[in-house]
């Protein structure tokens, strides 16, 4: 059955954060999942994951966690010790995700974000030949703890490994291990793919998560996105993992910045309300009772 959830950054202007309190905030309205920074729960102690599993145990709700990883851990590194470097934050992830009930890892995992591929000296296939290598290791812990690691797909302004479904796609069948599949997002597919229906079901079993947001980065509702010939894929490739949106509004801080959020996106806007339906708005059209 698909959950659906929102990123924990729509509401903070810097990565790190107390995800405790936002347990219950996403509970009253209306969401199944909590979406967390992944490079976050890597740092915290054993406590701290502990008081985090159980805020969202006793919300009732679940959680994924995202990240995209930093020029000194990327998988894509022309630098032995940089991709292995990477491959120990990817083992450190998937025990932090194992202590705090978390199954699925989603993001720029494979490379670094944001990169471009100017300045590397290397070819792009190169690149992604030490990528595939690295994750090829790395994925064995995931399949070890029995979580998933789900490759991002983002557009060409962020990163140059992976723009599109069937370069995801192509990635994870290299890789050839159950425990990997694709994240799709709707705001980077609206760039980069000819149909956003069409990507989904390319994408087809190899489709582990999906990141839902506007073409401007609004709430799922609010733009100009073909929402109903998007869950209508969703339908026909019975996709049963999780959708989370990731709706960016304010600028500012470390999100914004990151982000290259330099004005209001939604104006005088609640923030919970507009979260409130649009999460309503997603389990109407997957045909979950709100």
């Amino acid at each position: 059955m698909n959950k659906v959830g929102i990123y924990y950054a729509y509401w903070t202007k810097d990565w790190d954060a107390d995800f405790v309190p936002l347990a219950q905030k996403v509970k009253s309205l209306g969401f199944d999942v909590l979406e967390v920074n992944a490079g976050t729960i890597a740092t915290m102690n054993s406590t701290k994951r502990e008081i985090l599993k159980n805020a969202a145990k006793d919300a009732g709700i679940s959680l994924s966690c995202c990240i995209g990883f930093s020029p000194e851990t990327d998988l894509a590194s022309a630098d032995p010790s940089i991709r292995r470097h990477g491959i120990r934050l990817l083992a450190t992830i998937a025990d932090a995700m194992a202590d705090c009930g978390i199954d699925r890892l989603g993001g720029i995992i494979y490379s670094c974000w944001p990169a471009k591929l100017d300045g590397r000296g290397v070819t792009k296939e190169q690149a992604l030949e030490w990528s595939v290598a690295s994750m090829s290791e790395a994925i064995k812990k995931a399949e070890d703890l029995n979580l998933t690691f789900n490759v991002e797909v983002v557009n060409r302004f962020e990163q140059f490994l992976m723009n599109t479904v069937r370069e995801g796609v192509a990635y994870v069948q290299a890789v050839g291990s159950p425990k990997l599949k694709v994240l799709l997002d709707t705001f980077h597919m609206n760039i980069e793919e000819d149909s956003i229906p069409g990507a989904i079901e390319t994408a087809g079993q190899h489709l582990g998560h999906i990141h839902l947001g506007e073409n401007n980065r609004r709430p799922p509702g609010t733009g100009s996105l073909p929402w109903k010939d998007i869950f209508s894929a969703l339908r026909r490739t019975t996709f049963d993992g999780w959708l989370v949106m990731e709706p960016f509004l304010h600028p500012g801080g470390e999100v914004g910045r990151d982000i290259s959020v330099f004005r209001e996106i939604m104006p005088g806007a609640d923030a919970d309300e507009e979260a409130r339906k649009a999460c309503a708005f997603v389990k109407q059209k997957l045909g979950v009772p709100s």
